[in-house]
């Protein structure tokens, strides 16, 4: 019987080409959407899986607290002494593992590279986490100071086809190291990803980090510190326990200005979002999102192959009857139609594989991943393909199946069939649904557009444009005024400025900052941000003054004493008008001088944080880049006497640069991302639906075909009929229109609050959406409408 009904679907399917391709298609296009979606997220909810003891590592996060008890600084690192202080007090706590991330100039003979993804490990790493070692013993690889291991393809990259075990290497121009061994590189999903493993007792010497340093410093909170719990140990005790720890190891009061916290290592990636990280993560909200959307544009396919089923009822309705009169059960015909169904599906969903392997290397370079076709061959996401098709067949038969099996043998055979097809009402819930869905994609699209050029567009208070990034390398402390003089020889090269930090980066360091009150100097109530600049930052970036003046070489009590503050950290210390703080004593951590200027309010950080209080003050020793400012006439001759100066300054140091606005467009990836994944399946569900609504007007057409021919007969215009078909259906597409609006407004409002400084979603979002929506729907049902208006009514009143 089977045999049979695959038989007579591949006969109906092959009889009626035109109508099997156009549902075939719809079917294959959203099916291929389903499935790159569903890559994207697999691969999303599958970060740190691979390590064999994932549900039992936890990172430990630290927060520190303003004195209104509010979060001023969210860390996913925490201090060294930390990791050794919780393994004492916490005998339950099986291993506790600390990583410092860091870079190096890596030398090998005549091999010379700058190297980041540089990881200082404790030599328990391999007890927690799950590397595969290729060469050496992972027990005591990083046992010995001054030991290094290398990724595999650093180690070729380094050392060609011999064994780097038991070679050395120098870093930095000063020390050497051992090679210990070679391991394999961790997977895309992985929430860290090290090119080498310094062994962690280096750290000990003075001439790295310092023995000392390890052991007591709090405020150096640059370690990752991960935990090894217990099979079932509830980590919510350890974090119940933390404050008293805090305060019985740090100092009395401890847990009152600093929280420590516990994340599984497998929620990092998608939930995650604090100050600091070891690598960009993903978004929870995103997996939801785009999770929806691939159900959606499946259920859009589903409703789309319904309608063109419907729109064929009035043939195959006859075929029914007979069916019926021969002595056929409505189950049997059932199990007719659903064969039919989930045989397209099938045809489709090979279409559909060809689709995804066409598409996978654009999906790519949108999300930056490296997704491959491989996933698609794994035994549970087969499965899963089955279960999808059948259940897609099975949805998108289901309608046309009970539907047709439904109507009397009798009335079909009677030409009764169209006052039964009459009672569309799901049919038209369904094409409402779907332009709904590609309504709200057309306005996100929009919503999300508006907000990248207003991002592009911000005035952010300094320059960003032609501003080229150099880190600072060897004594450039020392030799930075020659470094200087001789960069500004070009005439293409405008300004040079250093600081701590630099724009687009975070501003994580704070220390105390102390002012005036009465006659002794107080601590304040807020949190302030540092920076660490020289004479030239301010004019280098062309930040304004508010008021005072900048840093000046003339005075030599600026680089000991001298603070400027910008107009935030003015006003929530108490002064009204930035002249005021003018020559007011001032006080950052151990350092007493007075405020010498205040800066117009400039966003050092993304628009995703609003403008934070800014002290700015001289530290030559922490002041890591330069950033010179070129003049856009001749950017080739500057970068090419960057180059020469240093090389002359640093002849074995590689020279690397790159340009400020790369990097800050590098903030907004992910909403660029978002931006034109959604542009596209804004598309194609508006084509899939179209492709719904061009069945639905046949289906129509076919209905009134009778009424069309004694309507040009009594002398109706073309122009009359096309409208009379055309206005149900743009009845539709406007309901569909105002039920998607306000879902769409909501979603794109909370969305907006991710950013501190947005737009707004603005009524012509909606108005373009709609304008949209109808021209499609128009050019969809107008070639129909036009093709049933110009037919011969003698044809017509012949039909029934």
């Amino acid at each position: 019987m089977f045999k049979n009904y695959l038989k007579i679907a591949l006969r109906n399917l092959l009889k009626h080409k035109t109508f099997s391709v156009i549902n075939i298609a719809g079917v294959a296009l959203g099916l291929a959407c389903f499935l790159l979606l569903s890559l994207y997220v697999k691969d999303e909810l599958s970060y740190d899986r691979h390590h064999e003891n994932a549900d039992r590592i936890y990172r430990l996060s630290r927060t520190f607290l303003s004195k209104d008890g509010t979060a001023s600084l969210r860390l996913g690192h925490a201090a060294p002494p930390f990791g050794p202080l919780v393994a004492q007090d916490f005998p339950e706590v099986e291993e506790v593992v600390r990583l410092l991330e860091t870079g190096a100039l890596v030398q090998y003979g005549e091999k010379i590279f700058n190297e980041e993804n540089m990881f200082a490990a404790e030599n328990n790493l391999f007890k927690v986490f799950t590397f595969h070692v290729e060469q050496g013993n992972p027990q005591n690889a990083l046992e010995n100071p001054f030991s290094i291991m290398f990724s595999r393809p650093m180690a070729e990259k380094y050392f060609g086809k011999e064994n780097p075990v038991g070679k050395i290497i120098r870093l930095d121009n000063q020390l050497d190291y051992t090679v210990t061994g070679v391991f394999e590189p961790l997977p895309a999903q992985s929430s860290f990803h090290p090119d080498f493993l310094v062994s962690f007792s280096t750290l000990n010497d003075d001439r790295v980090y310092g023995a000392e340093g390890l052991r007591t410093n709090f405020g150096n909170n640059s370690f990752s510190t991960f935990l090894l719990l217990p099979k079932g140990y509830d980590p919510q005790k350890l974090v119940k326990a933390f404050p008293a720890f805090q305060n019985r190891r740090i100092e009395a009061k401890a847990s009152t200005y600093s929280v420590l916290d516990l994340m599984k290592l497998t929620d990092i990636h998608l939930h995650s979002h604090l100050d600091s990280e070891i690598e960009a993560n993903g978004d929870i909200q995103y997996v939801y999102l785009f999770s929806a959307i691939a159900i959606f544009i499946l259920i859009i396919a589903c409703i789309n192959y319904m309608n063109l089923a419907t729109a064929r009822s009035a043939t195959r309705a006859k075929e029914v009857g007979m069916r019926k009169v021969i002595g056929a059960v409505r189950a049997q015909l059932v199990r007719q139609f659903l064969s039919e169904s989930i045989l397209m599906v099938v045809v489709s969903m090979l279409f559909a594989m060809i689709i995804v392997v066409l598409c996978l290397p654009y999906l790519n370079n949108f999300t930056q991943k490296t997704l491959t076709a491989k996933a698609l061959l794994d035994p549970l996401f087969l499965s899963i393909l089955a279960c999808i098709t059948l259940f897609t067949g099975v949805i998108a038969g289901s309608y046309p199946a009970f539907f047709m099996t439904s109507f009397q043998p009798v009335s079909v055979l009677k030409g009764k069939i169209a006052s039964a097809l009459k009672n569309g009402n799901l049919r038209q819930v369904l094409v409402v649904a779907q332009f709904s869905i590609a309504v709200v994609l057309i306005i996100c699209t929009a919503v999300v557009y508006n907000q990248m050029r207003y991002v592009q567009n911000y005035k952010l208070g300094y320059s960003k444009d032609q501003i080229v990034l150099l880190r600072a390398a060897g004594d450039s402390a020392t030799n930075y005024e020659s470094i200087r003089q001789q960069l500004k020889e070009n005439s293409n090269i405008l300004e040079v400025g250093r600081s701590s930090r630099i724009p687009s980066g975070r501003l994580l360091d704070s220390w105390e900052a102390y002012v005036m009150k009465g006659d002794s100097m107080a601590p304040a109530d807020i949190s302030i941000k540092s920076l660490s600049v020289d004479e030239d930052f301010i004019s280098t970036y062309q930040i304004k003054m508010a008021a005072g003046r900048n840093f000046s070489r003339e005075f030599t009590t600026d680089k000991t004493s001298g603070f400027i503050l910008n107009e935030t950290a003015v006003k929530l210390l108490g002064w009204k008008n930035p002249h005021d703080a003018i020559g007011s004593r001032f006080g950052y951590g151990e350092i007493r001088g007075q405020i010498i200027g205040v800066t117009k309010d400039y966003h050092f950080e993304s628009l995703h944080q609003k403008v934070a209080p800014i002290v700015m003050f001289s530290q030559p020793g922490n002041m890591r880049w330069m950033s010179v400012h070129i003049s856009g006439n001749n950017i080739k001759s500057a970068i090419g006497h960057m180059e020469s100066v240093w090389k002359r300054q640093f002849p074995d140091v590689p020279f690397a640069y790159e340009f400020l606005d790369q990097r800050f467009g590098k903030l907004y990836a992910r909403e660029q991302t978002q931006q034109l994944l959604f542009g596209i399946f804004a598309g194609i569900a508006i084509f899939i639906s179209c492709m719904g609504l061009l069945g639905l007007s046949m289906f129509m057409a076919e209905l009134r075909i009778k009424e069309i021919g004694v309507r040009k007969v009594l002398g109706a215009s073309v122009t009359s009929l096309v409208i009379m078909l055309s206005n149900d259906f743009l009845k539709l597409v406007l309901i569909a229109i105002v039920i998607a609006s306000p879902i769409a407004w909501y979603a794109m409002t909370n969305w907006l609050k991710d950013f501190a400084y947005h737009t707004q979603v603005n009524w012509w979002v909606f108005a373009l959406a709609g304008v949209i929506s109808i021209g499609i729907a128009l050019l969809t049902i107008s070639f129909q409408s036009i093709k049933a208006a110009l037919m011969n009514p003698v044809k017509s009143l012949k039909s029934e």
